[in-house]
């Protein structure tokens, strides 16, 4: 990403939370001879295993995307994205008129290790249960095991150690407060570009900053 370092995002905690919230992302390679490749999956952070500094992500990859990458053989870039949407200049001060486009983002890399078909098991059903949590009537692997396992067979579970980070929230902050509120209102709003989930992370971050 550009180098801005205003926008940086420094806080392990924040990273995380990024993640938690936006566990579908994008798996980017570039195996030799084969150029770029990528891929788009959803990943949980291991609780457990992200303590400090740390930040680990399980999650899995449907064959043969395992050989596209070559897993396991080299370091992957993954992409979380988080809220994005387009800052229009009508929410500026007049006479302003170059629009922009906030975002809150991550780049983490690390090489992935492949698990066992148990773990992959495992994962599958975590993954599977984190969501159907908030679904009325959820459905598990559990409740047909024979069944799960034969289509488990058609993924490879990883997990990804992550060693570098790179995460940017750009949202604003070269903007004076009453042009931020201003354009937190418009996000809010039910105008075209009307994005609350993009106003909550903004108010947040401009909250922080100013607290």
């Amino acid at each position: 990403m550009r180098h801005t370092p205003h926008y940086l995002m420094t806080d392990p905690d924040e990273v995380r939370r990024l993640i938690r919230e936006n566990p579908w992302m994008t798996i980017v390679s570039s195996p030799p001879g084969s150029g770029i490749v990528a891929s788009h999956y959803a990943f949980l952070l291991d609780e457990q295993a992200s303590t400090g500094d740390e930040i680990v992500l399980i999650g899995h990859v449907g064959r043969p995307d395992e050989q596209a990458h070559e897993l396991g053989q080299h370091e992957v870039l993954l992409i979380v994205q988080g809220a994005h949407g387009y800052i229009s200049p009508s929410w500026y001060e007049p006479g302003d008129i170059i629009p922009t486009w906030n975002h809150v983002t991550a780049h983490l890399w690390g090489t992935p290790e492949i698990l066992s078909d148990e773990e992959n098991l495992e994962a599958l059903s975590a993954l599977t249960d984190h969501f159907e949590r908030h679904v009325v009537n959820p459905r598990g692997l559990h409740l047909d095991p024979e069944y799960s396992r034969r289509v488990a067979r058609g993924t490879v579970g990883v997990r990804v150690r992550v060693t570098r980070v790179d995460a940017r929230a750009k949202l604003s902050q070269n903007k004076p407060v009453e042009v931020v509120e201003r354009i937190i209102g418009a996000l809010e709003g039910d105008g075209p570009y009307s994005h609350p989930g993009l106003a909550r992370e903004m108010r947040r971050h401009h909250d922080a900053r100013d607290s």
